[in-house]
């Protein structure tokens, strides 16, 4: 498998469809490829390594929902807990019935921010989780599902900064980087020694005639204003890197892949959670028409469910999540397999170099 996508990254490089590219496997535990191809940093010609984090964008909102389920399963919090319990502040207008499962699943009403929301408001945590914390929802929550792109990962993460003492990031070290050995590798606060390491986006040919083709009256446009929405030059701002803002992640594909293996079971002695945990929050919890997109988004606890790029009902036991730009990680529990492809080439539609290699590597695993 490893030479497979090896030629295929260097095809997609060599080709111009790509500037650098990471795909790393892990299969029952064990690293089965590892392949890397083109350039971290156009500007200097550094050369993308295994190492080499990547701003993946939502695909990070799989990293913040694994912190969720390691805390849950040490006792730390209960999916049915009301959030405000934890947040009190949360219950305004009417948002008291909402509970820490309706977080997970995108139900809980809020996924909106104002439209002048600017870069260094998102890095400003108690600003971010007051505002909120305070803002009407646009539904009861647990009435309907709809994408909370920007917010989302504040309603996390504040959850777990309520239970714990403790900000997410420090979390995820602790129960999940540091254990694995990835601490490294995987941030949602890059510190600022680190950011010469990371990879440098850049927008891909079509990008921006793509967005504005998009149609204007899109909820998910009216809830998430240009200046937060993921691009290049969002990707590339210190700002956003060195904060936390677990709505999306910095990651090397090694990393993250090696984060959804020890999901799925063992991994040098470390596993996030139990077998028991694991089908739990990788079950079918919704399905309904998404209310920022329009159509149906079939979801487990935090994870997206399907492999992208294929049909879901036939892989609908494969969970993870994609993120803005072309990046994705997802685990599937019935071959062993994580998988993960990062790259710095950003185009905000569907990622080709995901789908195809994603299924490459999912029919090696059945071969």
């Amino acid at each position: 498998m490893q030479k497979l996508v090896q030629r295929a990254v260097d095809r997609l490089v060599e080709s111009g469809a790509e500037l650098g590219v990471q795909v790393a496997v892990y299969r029952h535990g064990e690293l089965v490829v590892d392949a890397v191809a083109g350039t971290a940093d156009p500007g200097s010609g550094r050369a993308v390594a295994s190492d080499t984090p990547f701003y993946s964008a939502s695909t990070g909102k799989g990293v913040t929902a694994t912190v969720v389920h390691v805390l849950a399963d040490r006792g730390a919090l209960d999916y049915d807990t009301p959030i405000v319990d934890l947040w009190p502040e949360f219950g305004a207008h009417g948002k008291d019935g909402a509970t820490v499962r309706h977080a997970l699943t995108h139900s809980v009403g809020v996924p909106a921010v104002p439209s002048d929301l600017t870069v260094r408001d998102l890095a400003d945590w108690d600003r971010m989780c007051a505002l909120i914390a305070g803002s009407e929802p646009w539904w009861e929550p647990g009435t309907k599902t709809g994408y909370h792109a920007t917010t989302w990962g504040f309603v996390m993460g504040e959850i777990v900064r309520r239970a714990t003492g403790t900000p997410i990031s420090h979390v995820l070290r602790q129960e999940v980087t540091g254990p694995l050995g990835i601490a490294d590798e995987l941030f949602f606060g890059v510190p600022e020694s680190e950011l010469g390491r990371l990879a440098r986006l850049e927008d891909a040919p079509g990008a921006a005639e793509m967005m504005a083709a998009m149609p204007a009256d899109l909820p998910m446009f009216k809830a998430t204003p240009p200046a937060v929405t993921p691009s290049a030059r969002y990707g590339n701002d210190p700002l956003v890197l060195t904060s936390d803002i677990p709505s999306g992640g910095t990651m090397s594909a090694r990393a993250v892949a090696r984060m959804y293996a020890a999901l799925l079971g063992e991994v040098d002695g470390v596993r996030l959670v139990s077998e028991a945990r694991l089908r739990a929050v990788t079950a079918l919890a919704t399905a309904d028409i998404d209310q920022m997109v329009g159509f149906p988004m079939p979801r487990a606890l935090g994870y997206n469910l399907g492999r992208p790029g294929a049909v879901p009902q036939r892989t609908s036991g494969v969970f993870g999540m994609p993120g803005m730009g072309g990046s994705a990680a997802w685990a599937d529990p019935a071959t062993g397999i994580s998988f993960a492809l990062t790259k710095n080439r950003f185009f905000p539609g569907p990622s080709a170099a995901v789908d195809r290699i994603g299924e490459m590597v999912a029919k090696a695993a059945t071969d």
